[in-house]
């Protein structure tokens, strides 16, 4: 026997928020029902179903649009950071994601560093483009100038 439901959440191998699914009855009594993923469908379950798409379609559209305005807001800025180097270029170190991180919470920016797509850190002078993932749908570039800090190499 097999009973019809609404998804009232996403289901792994199942089906999407809104979706009507048939599932056989002892799914829907000891897994579905009880951690409330599905309901009877009924008129007034659809409305509400229709209403929680609609509302979470647009929260989605607008964290989009907050994304890309702070995409755009990045792929202006030009970020320095100085850092010791030798007489090749080469850095003492290198610069990684937690740094460029830093510099951007210094430009007033909050960015995870995990988000800052880096595929090696960078062990060499001069300007860099670095990805920044801002959202699932949505990158950004910002333009990381590394540069030899005088001070580092006036005390060794």
């Amino acid at each position: 026997m097999s009973v019809q439901l609404i998804l009232l959440e996403d289901v792994q191998d199942l089906g999407r928020i809104g979706d009507q699914v048939h599932v056989s009855a002892g799914y829907a009594r000891n897994y579905l029902l009880p951690r409330k993923l599905a309901e009877a469908v009924t008129p007034g379950a659809l409305k509400r179903i229709e209403a929680k798409k609609l509302r979470l379609q647009q929260e989605h559209e607008e964290r989009v649009n907050v994304a890309k305005a702070m995409a755009d807001k990045i792929s202006k800025l030009q970020l320095t950071i100085a850092v010791a180097a030798g007489e090749s270029d080469k850095l003492y170190g290198s610069v990684g994601a937690g740094q460029i991180s830093d510099a951007l919470a210094s430009q007033g920016i909050e960015v995870d560093r995990a988000n800052i797509i880096l595929p090696e850190p960078i062990r060499e002078l001069g300007s860099h483009s670095v990805d920044i993932r801002l959202h699932a749908e949505v990158r950004g570039s910002v333009s990381v100038n590394v540069v030899r800090d005088d001070e580092k190499k006036a005390d060794s």
